[in-house]
């Protein structure tokens, strides 16, 4: 106990450093009958074993939070997911969040931009625009970013094998602005492995998908420091099917293997690891989720301190934005969603998230118009302003049920990682299909109890009501593609072919090398070559998948 005394006398030193640099939202935290709040809380008995699994906030090893202050210096980032039509109507859209309080930019993109397709290639016919913005060149960034300072905001982008093409377009519109490149904050995706195992938008076979990736960790090194140069999606995974416990294995597995190929690329662990991030599923089973967060922060840590001998601390904080997931919205009763979303939000933020998308009540039948974005976006103002429950660090750690959970998941999470390392690793086990047979086998068993009723899916498969009311849902115009296809025909038209081919050219010959792939693919955006054409280009060397 005194050995505890004496390091929580430490411990709040340092939380008075933190404070000086983000200075505390109040001072005085209490709650409505004036009962002052802790910053945080800790049990009568303190022994070893706390200590080492638990620790203080903003220490070693995080697991209740990757701050000494978490959301009293600031809340998390509230992003909503936005991108439909032309990049001029996703412009209008995120400056209307903005408006609203939104803190944070996610841009969704169209199919054929993921797949590294411009819209007017055949393989794009009925896709532009759909689930995403539709981006082709530099042209489209710019007015997707019109009137947007990007030194003011922090941008998300869901984007993976051609992230190194939209981080170049980035790149490239805030040097327009006037803003360095050391200035620019977001994050890309960039997380290919678990497009294999889960999500399908990949375009190159894994190993130059793997050496793209350690391109941009290490040109971000050297010229992007405040830009997270990957998010390792556990999200995508739970769609999919997955279990708590697999989300966690999963994600932690891939972010090895990324780990292991930007050291085989010759890059220090501590010159990149402070950039990695983390994108997990904020799911229904509200206990269990928290304890994943909390386990993911444990987990990363130990990875990172004992597997690579990281010495950096920012090395070992795993730092996450969560959306609440997409597969459990509803088109039965669509109303019932708003409350799904709230809880699952909630479940985040006591779980720790450094950022958090709210899903739209209509998103089950269509993207979401702008009252229920706005809806979305209030349910995570309501829960940071108005419940307390940001007032004081990790509520829930003490918990007997929160602290089992959390030891259990982790302990389950690691059997699965131990096969995996047993395998050869991530990319060796995707080759085999591992990964998907697992979340194949989960997504069945999890089908089979809701027909059978053994889960309740409340407006599914109990209290149903008769016929319902179809709501109001948002139609993107596909009057829009044939002006798209012409300005990107103009584009073509006006640019500097010569140029352009010539870059082109040289970029396939430093695919076949081990250049750094970053520097041509920006030389080539700001010539305005298209996101297909540079992928065509590296299709023409690698392949496809």
């Amino acid at each position: 106990m005194d050995e505890f005394k004496q390091d929580f006398l430490k411990w709040q030193e340092q939380i008075k450093e933190q404070i000086k640099k983000r200075p505390e939202r109040k001072e005085e935290f209490q709650t409505s009958s004036s009962i002052p709040i802790e910053r945080t809380y800790f049990p009568d008995k303190i022994d070893n074993a706390y200590i080492d699994s638990l620790g203080f906030p903003g220490e070693y090893p995080y697991t209740r939070g990757i701050r000494g202050t978490m959301y009293r210096g600031k809340y998390w980032t509230m992003r909503q997911y936005a991108g439909f039509g032309s990049a001029q109507e996703t412009n209008e859209r995120f400056r209307y969040l903005l408006d609203q309080g939104q803190t944070g930019l996610s841009v969704a993109f169209d199919l054929p931009t993921q797949i590294g397709y411009d819209s007017d290639d055949p393989m794009a016919l009925g896709e532009v625009g759909k689930v995403g913005v539709a981006i082709d060149s530099l042209e489209d960034m710019e007015i997707l970013f019109d009137q947007i300072s990007l030194n003011q905001v922090s941008t998300s982008m869901t984007i993976n094998a051609p992230a190194a093409v939209l981080l170049a377009m980035y790149i490239a519109v805030a040097e327009k602005q006037g803003v360095a490149k050391e200035d620019i904050r977001g994050t890309i995706q960039n997380d290919i492995l678990k497009e294999y195992i889960a999500r399908g938008t990949y375009i190159y076979p894994p190993k130059p998908s793997m050496r793209l990736i350690t391109d941009i960790f290490a040109y971000c090194s050297d010229h992007v420091p405040s830009f997270n140069t990957i998010s390792i999606s556990g999200y995508h995974i739970r769609e999919a099917g997955s279990t708590a416990v697999q989300e966690l294995a999963f994600t932690m597995s891939n972010a090895v293997a990324y780990v292991e190929a930007a050291l085989a690329a010759g890059l220090d662990i501590d010159s990149f690891a402070p950039r990695l991030a983390f994108f997990f599923n904020g799911h229904n089973e509200f206990f269990e989720e928290i304890a994943k967060f909390r386990a993911a922060r444990r987990m990363w840590a130990n990875i990172m301190k004992e597997r690579f001998d990281a010495k950096n601390p920012k090395s070992w904080q795993l730092r996450f934005h969560t959306q609440v997931a997409g597969s459990t919205l509803t088109a039965q009763q669509p109303e019932n969603n708003v409350v799904r979303v709230a809880l699952q939000a909630l479940a985040a933020v006591l779980g720790g998230t450094q950022s958090l998308h709210t899903n739209a009540k209509d998103e089950a039948l269509s993207l979401p118009t702008e009252d229920s974005a706005r809806i979305a976006l209030r349910t995570q103002q309501i829960i940071a302003h108005e419940t307390g429950v940001s007032d004081t660090v990790d509520p829930l750690g003490g918990s007997y049920y929160i602290e089992t959970l959390t030891d259990q998941l982790e302990e389950e999470a690691l059997k699965y990682m131990n096969q995996i390392d047993e395998m050869g690793g991530a990319v060796s086990a995707v080759e085999k299909q591992y990964m998907q047979r697992e979340i194949h086998r989960a997504a069945y068993d999890a089908q089979k109890r809701l027909e059978n009723k053994d889960d309740i899916v409340v407006g599914v498969n109990k209290f149903q009501v008769g016929e319902e009311q179809q709501p109001d849902l948002l139609k993107v115009d596909e009057a829009f593609v044939e002006s798209q296809i012409e300005r990107l025909q103009q584009i073509r038209e006006h640019r500097d072919n010569e140029k352009v081919d010539y870059i082109l050219t040289q970029l396939k010959t430093a695919a076949k090398g081990t250049d750094n792939l970053m520097y041509l693919i920006i030389e080539a955006v700001k010539q305005y070559a298209t996101v297909g054409e540079i992928c065509h280009a590296l299709r023409d060397v690698y392949g496809e998948y």
